[in-house]
């Protein structure tokens, strides 16, 4: 039995009428209000829910590494991040209503754990930037309280302890801000014994959050063009990575379209 039917949201009645699929990876179609809805449930009801997105690049991945592409899978809620998968998903017939980004449920979280009296675990970054993130955190959501906060730089052998300082801190939700695919190997690893309700892979988001990346101005992000101001700022580091995974997809994407629409012709037919 998969994790996802062991957990019960796979018969949930708003993820089980959902769920569709693209690319070889599950995606529900959900909106930014339902998907916080469902944070919101697994909290209060303490029902443990794995929630992760996909983006273009991970999408990619998956095709070449099966433990991200099990990972992936296996997880309560996929939502789409990522204008990209967004467009690809729909030119393929893939009813989506909207992009629902990680940064941006992670935002709508801290205000919901604010009023709700959740309390976050923040896993992940550098520590400095981990230090932004709960300094802005104190600044914006006064009322929140942070269960526990650990930078991302620790070793495979001592993700016992870290397990354990986040199941001793209390917390009701725990995000996870570390690169692909080692966040998703890490949730999944611990995914049993974790005992915060929500656990959520926010990769580069405590990045954002805390100031060492500029987030793309909203008329960029409309155009699908945010891949692109990432890297105008870090040039260097990230063009090949883009452009390796951009021309990926695209191939991808192509031959999906062509089988999607030779597959509707054959159905009409």
């Amino acid at each position: 039995m998969s994790e996802t039917a062991r957990s019960g949201w796979a018969e949930h009645s708003l993820l089980a009428s959902r769920r569709g699929e693209f690319l070889a990876s599950p995606i529900h179609a959900l909106t930014m209000v339902e998907t916080m809805d469902l944070a919101e449930e697994a909290m209060r009801l303490k029902r443990p829910l794995h929630h992760v997105v996909v983006n273009v690049a991970k999408l990619v991945n998956m095709r070449k590494n099966a433990e991200l592409h099990e990972d992936v899978s296996t997880a309560d809620v996929v939502n789409v991040d990522g204008k990209g998968v967004l467009w690809g998903a729909r030119l393929c017939g893939v009813a989506l209503p909207e992009r629902v980004s990680g940064v941006d449920i992670m935002t709508n979280l801290f205000i919901l754990c604010e009023q709700r009296g959740y309390k976050p675990f923040l896993l992940g970054a550098e520590q400095d930037v981990l230090d932004s993130v709960v300094e802005r955190l104190a600044r914006n959501h006064p009322k929140l309280v942070i269960a526990g906060a650990r930078n991302g730089y620790f070793k495979p052998e001592d993700e016992a302890d870290v397990v354990s300082m986040i199941n001793a801190s209390g917390a009701d939700c725990l995000l996870v801000a570390m690169p692909t695919p080692r966040k998703e190997r890490f949730t999944k690893r611990h995914r049993a014994e974790l005992l915060p309700s929500l656990i959520m892979g926010v990769g580069g988001s405590f990045d954002v959050y805390g100031g060492k990346v500029a987030r793309a101005p909203k008329f960029v992000q409309a155009i699908g063009l945010e891949w692109l101001f990432r890297v105008a700022q870090e040039p260097k580091r990230l063009w090949r990575r883009y452009y390796e995974t951009n021309t990926a997809y695209a191939v991808l994407l192509s031959r999906e379209v062509w089988t999607s629409r030779r597959r509707r012709r054959n159905i009409s037919a």
